[in-house]
């Protein structure tokens, strides 16, 4: 199974939406994405919303942290919203909440980041 990646700039926001597998297949297609609308775009936070993603391994941690960092450099902030529980279970092994805040949904996300 391949990634299918939707983005939508809301406001300041840039919403990531993933459906399928994020691997080492598929992760340097979501970083080159992703980090192009960082540049490109007026963007000061990032939602990710994880809600069709069946499947994560550590290549998909490595762009996320990247991602993450480079919102951080803007003096943004990133949420995770709407996460499966496999993939969810791999955001707690790696610590990666303990930097990243996690909402139910991407309406809620949005609303935290006043979007």
């Amino acid at each position: 199974m391949s990634l299918a990646i939707s983005m939508e700039i809301k406001n300041n926001v840039l919403c990531i939406r993933l459906s399928g597998e994020l691997d080492h297949h598929t992760a340097d297609e979501l970083r080159e994405q992703a980090t192009k609308a960082l540049e490109s775009e007026n963007v000061r936070h990032i939602v990710l919303n994880l809600e069709e993603l069946s499947f994560m391994d550590s290549s998909g941690l490595g762009v996320i942290l990247g991602r993450y960092k480079q919102i951080k450099q803007l003096h943004g902030e990133m949420i995770v919203c709407a996460i499966s529980a496999p993939v969810k279970r791999l955001f707690d092994m790696s610590g990666l909440f303990k930097i990243v805040r996690l909402e139910p949904t991407e309406e809620y996300a949005l609303e935290r980041l006043g979007a």
